[in-house]
């Protein structure tokens, strides 16, 4: 079925909300008061959109060709204060949603070109290999020879990793290939199919010529370029196969500038949450830092960089599962301020422990504005305060913002 109608908002994945006769109807790569021509299943609140009648002001053509094909980007087509308005209206949202009026800062936004990670898939497709992203509302692959978001590093070695990594896929269809952009090398890790060894073989012997560190595949790692490092704050940590990395090193800094900020006159800190020491090293240089973290991997490469690093206060490493066992209103006496960064599911066990307790100054770090304002919630109704909230936008054009919030009691 195909209807004309004017879209009235952007939702809250990017794509334009209409009024259809049965409900909302979604029309992706769309703006606020464009009037459109769209294919509708009965049923379906997801459209495909035919013509653009009447464009908005706020449309600009997208810098990558694979715009509008490309599963990766949603919002290239809007206007960079426009976009960066909506992305910080989502918070905004989100907060209000729980009963929070807190003043939302301007969005901090990261160059291009400074995401340092890539979830791609190679396989053999409709038109042959391809090494890229899905199809947006597709299986399909799309072979990518160019992504502004991307690292240059990495975006100049697509080409020649896509036919060094196919013999990998012996007769399988497809596979994962994770990228990561680090200080000695590409750091690979290869999902879904289990290579010959005499494949692995011949691809270890071009990893230099390709500027690959390491390659993982089917849980089994060869570093030829040695173990792949990360610069976190000044300290080079090892970088453990399909480790956890914030997506951009520039918006690292930029949140590690926040986070220290917030718990500025600190002498002794808990991190939680704390992965590689995305935040550890950075605190470390004011302060003694517990750093608390389920991943023992991860844990480990912190601890070995905590020692090899000049000039830290002294900084512990504790495994804990925060979920399962979080940090009691006593044992966190101890610390006169807390950093919590936990994954997307946001941590209300901790919070709710925290809210207890008696820290004075707290920092929480969240990719998922949802859940950041349920923990904040339950903050607030402890007794804190929040003090400022600021959007970081490392996940460029795409729906997603990380955001860094103070509190104090």
């Amino acid at each position: 079925m195909e209807l004309e109608i004017e879209i009235e908002r952007l939702g809250a994945k990017g794509d334009g909300v209409a009024a259809g006769p049965e409900g909302p109807i979604f029309v992706p790569f769309t703006l606020p008061g464009e009037r459109v021509r769209i294919a509708v299943e009965p049923g379906n609140d997801r459209a495909r959109l035919i013509e653009l009648l009447e464009a908005s002001p706020d449309r600009i053509a997208p810098i990558c060709p694979h715009f509008g094909v490309c599963g990766g980007c949603a919002l290239q087509h809007l206007e960079s204060h426009a976009y960066l308005h909506w992305k910080r209206a989502q918070v905004v949202a989100a907060l209000k949603s729980r009963g929070l009026e807190a003043e939302v800062e301007p969005v901090r936004s990261v160059p291009l070109g400074s995401r340092r990670r890539a979830a791609l898939v190679l396989g053999r497709g409709k038109a042959g290999l391809a090494l890229g992203y899905r199809r947006a509302r597709s299986h399909d692959l799309i072979d990518v020879a160019v992504c502004p978001v991307l690292s240059l590093r990495i975006v100049e070695r697509l080409p020649k990793l896509k036919e060094a990594l196919a013999p990998l896929l012996g007769r399988m269809r497809e596979a994962k290939v994770s990228v990561t952009d680090t200080e000695n090398g590409l750091d690979i890790v290869v999902e879904g199919i289990k290579p010959a060894p005499a494949t692995l073989g011949a691809f270890a012997g071009k990893a230099a010529s390709l500027g690959v560190a390491r390659l993982t595949a089917d849980g089994e790692s060869m570093a030829p370029g040695g173990p792949p490092e990360v610069d976190l704050s000044g300290a080079r940590v090892r970088l453990p196969p399909g480790a956890f990395l914030q997506a951009s090193g520039a918006a690292e800094a930029v949140l590690a500038g926040l986070v220290r900020e917030g718990v500025g006159g600190a002498k002794h800190l808990a991190d939680l949450f704390a992965g590689l020491g995305t935040f550890t090293f950075a605190l470390a240089r004011d302060a003694a830092v517990d750093a608390f973290e389920a991943d023992e991997a991860a844990l480990h490469a912190l601890e070995d960089a905590a020692r090899k690093t000049p000039k830290l206060k002294p900084v512990r490493g504790l495994a804990r599962d925060l979920f399962r066992a979080p940090l009691s209103p006593k044992e966190l006496q101890a610390y006169d301020a807390v950093v919590l960064d936990p994954p997307r599911a946001g941590a209300s066990a901790q919070a709710q422990e925290l809210a207890k307790s008696s820290v004075p100054k707290l920092v929480a770090v969240s990719c998922n504005p949802g859940t950041l304002a349920r923990d904040l919630r339950l903050l607030v109704d402890g007794g804190y305060r929040i003090a400022r909230i600021v959007p970081v936008d490392q996940f460029l054009f795409s729906p997603h913002i990380e955001i860094v919030a103070h509190l104090d009691r």
